[in-house]
C-alpha cells in the first residue's frame, strides 16, 4: 500500500493519532464476528470526539482526519442527522501506521530542549514489564485472581496495611495504593446517566522528613529488595523520578503525550526552586497544554495525562495548626491541584515509624498479600483500560456517584461548619473524597460483574467519610471525630 511510507503527522496532531489508534482497533473488532469480518469498519465523529475528551485530549482531530482522507485511508460516507462517519478500508494497516508514527515522534532528537534520546526505550521496557506480568497472570493465575477480587474491599485492604504498619501509619499506604487503582482514569458516572469525572487523582505528602512518605509512594508501590519490601503497585507504569529535574523532566513529559502513567518524585519541593518552573508545573498538575519556551528551543506544546505522587518535605512548626505551620509559598499550587495529606513529626508518629523500621529490619513484617494485591491491580487496570487481550473477555465499567455518599459528606462538612463562622477548608476537598471513594469501589470489580457500572457501597462511603473527616480536622487545627 503506498501510504505505507509515512504520515508525516505534525507534533501538535500526535495525542490525537494516539487515541484514534485504538478508536480504530475498535472499530475493526466491531466489525467481526466469530473471526470473521462482516462489514468495512467504521468510525463517527462523535465517538472519536468523546473518546478524546474522556482521554483527556482537547485537540481538535479534523486535521489529522483530513490528511488520512487524502491519503486513502479513511473515506467519509453518508451519515444521518448531519453526523460525520467514516469508513476504513485498511483498519490494521491504518492502526499500525498511526503507532509506527508515534513511535519514530517518540525517538526524534530535535535539540537540546528534545525528550532525553532513551525515554522511548523506557517507555517501551516500562509496557513490557506491565504486558509481561498481564500475560502471566492470565496463563497462570486468571481464576485465583478473580476469586481474590470476589472478597476484596476497601476494608480488606486496610486491615492487611494496618496489621504491616499499625494504626498511625496505614492510611497512607492505603491511598497510594487507591491511587494506582486510580490511574485506569475509569469515568465518574452521575445519576443522569452523564460522564462528570473520572477516578485519576495526584497525591501529595506534606510534611518534614522522617514522617515515613517516601515509603509509602516509592517503597511499597515499586518494591524495595534491599529492605525486604515486595512490589504492590501497577508493574510498569510507575515512572521515579529522583534525581530528574523539573527542566528534564518538561522535556521527558513530551514522550508520554496521550499515556497514563504514574511519575514518583521523592523531593518535589526542589523543583520549585527552579527559576520560572512554577506556572508550568501548574500546567502539568491541572493535565492542560504545556508549551515551555526558551532561548534555545521550545517544547511543546503536548497534553500530560499522567499522574503524580509526590514528597514535598518542609519544615512545620506544630501539629495542631494547619495554616500557621506551612511557610512555604508553593503550598496552595498544591493544595488547589493534588490530593494532599499533611504529616507534621509528632510525638506518636515518631514512635510509629521507629517500631515499623525495627520489624522491617528485624523480618517481622509479612507482606503475604503483595502478589495477590498486585495481580489484582494489574487485571482490573488492564479490564479499565481496554487493554486487547482483556478486552473481548471483560467489560469496562463506569464507577456510578449516587446521593448517599454526598450526603454523608455533607453530614462532615455541617458538623465543622457549626462550630466556626470562617471555614479553614475548602468545597474541593469533598470532591477529592469522593474521587478516593471511586478509586476504593474498583477494588470490587468482581463483587457483581453482571452489573453495567460499579457502584460507590457502604464500604467506600465509610471509607470516602473518614479520609474527608480527617483531613478537614487537620486542616480546622483539631482532633478526635467531629462531634455528632
Amino acid at each position: 500500500m503506498a501510504a505505507s511510507s509515512g504520515l508525516d503527522i505534525v507534533a501538535a496532531d500526535l495525542p490525537v493519532a494516539r487515541v484514534l489508534a485504538g478508536v480504530v482497533a475498535e472499530a475493526d473488532r466491531r466489525r467481526t464476528l466469530r473471526g470473521y469480518a462482516t462489514q468495512a469498519a467504521r468510525l463517527r465523529l462523535s465517538d472519536l470526539r468523546a473518546r478524546l475528551l474522556r482521554d483527556r485530549v482537547f485537540g481538535d482531530p479534523g486535521r489529522l482526519l483530513g490528511r488520512l482522507k487524502r491519503r486513502g485511508l479513511l473515506a467519509e460516507v453518508p451519515g444521518g442527522g448531519g453526523e460525520k462517519i467514516f469508513e476504513i478500508p485498511f483498519p490494521d494497516e491504518l492502526r499500525q501506521l498511526l503507532l509506527d508514527e508515534l513511535t519514530r515522534a517518540e525517538a526524534v532528537d530535535a535539540g537540546p530542549v528534545s525528550p532525553v534520546p532513551d525515554e522511548g526505550a523506557e517507555i517501551r521496557s516500562m509496557d513490557s514489564e506491565f504486558l509481561d506480568r498481564l500475560r502471566e497472570l492470565l496463563h497462570e493465575r486468571l481464576e485465583e485472581t478473580i476469586e481474590f477480587g470476589r472478597t476484596f474491599s476497601v476494608e480488606r485492604l486496610a486491615e492487611y496495611l494496618r496489621g504491616l504498619f499499625g494504626e498511625a501509619l496505614y492510611f497512607d499506604s492505603l491511598i497510594s495504593l487507591l491511587q494506582q487503582y486510580a490511574l485506569a482514569d475509569v469515568p465518574l458516572i452521575a445519576p443522569t446517566g452523564r460522564p462528570t469525572g473520572a477516578t485519576g487523582f495526584h497525591l501529595a505528602l506534606f510534611g518534614p522528613p522522617g514522617t515515613g512518605k517516601t515509603f509509602s509512594i516509592d517503597d511499597l508501590i515499586r518494591g524495595n529488595p534491599r529492605s525486604g519490601v515486595p512490589a504492590h503497585g501497577l508493574p510498569g507504569r510507575n515512572r521515579y523520578c529522583g534525581g530528574i529535574t523539573p527542566v528534564q523532566f518538561l522535556r521527558v513529559g513530551a514522550s508520554y503525550s496521550g499515556r497514563v502513567f504514574n511519575f514518583i518524585v521523592p523531593e518535589f519541593n526542589d523543583w520549585f526552586k527552579y527559576r520560572g518552573m512554577v506556572e508550568p508545573l501548574k500546567l502539568v498538575m491541572e493535565q492542560r497544554e504545556v508549551k515551555w519556551e526558551t532561548t534555545l528551543g521550545t517544547v511543546g506544546p503536548y497534553t500530560f495525562r499522567s499522574f503524580f505522587s509526590v514528597n514535598y518535605n518542609v519544615r512545620t512548626a506544630g501539629a495542631d495548626d494547619y495554616w500557621t505551620t506551612i511557610g512555604d509559598p508553593n503550598f496552595a499550587a498544591l493544595e488547589d491541584r493534588m490530593l494532599l495529606r499533611f504529616h507534621p513529626m509528632t510525638r506518636e508518629r515518631f514512635r510509629a515509624v521507629e517500631a515499623s523500621a525495627e520489624r522491617l529490619e528485624l523480618g517481622e513484617i509479612e507482606f503475604d498479600l503483595a502478589g495477590r494485591i498486585r495481580d489484582h491491580l494489574t487485571l482490573v487496570h488492564a479490564i479499565e483500560t481496554g487493554h486487547p487481550l482483556v478486552a473481548s473477555r471483560f467489560r469496562r465499567r463506569p464507577v456510578r456517584l449516587e446521593r448517599p455518599l454526598y450526603d454523608t459528606l455533607r453530614a462532615v462538612s455541617e458538623r465543622i461548619l457549626k462550630t466556626t463562622q470562617f471555614p479553614k477548608f475548602s468545597p474541593r476537598l469533598k470532591s477529592r473524597a469522593v474521587r478516593l471513594g471511586a478509586a476504593a469501589s474498583l477494588l470490587a470489580y468482581f463483587r457483581d460483574p453482571e452489573s453495567p457500572t460499579i457502584p460507590i457501597g457502604p464500604r467506600e462511603t465509610r471509607f470516602a467519610e473518614q479520609f474527608y473527616e480527617e483531613e478537614v480536622r487537620a486542616r480546622e487545627g483539631r482532633r478526635g471525630s467531629a462531634a455528632r
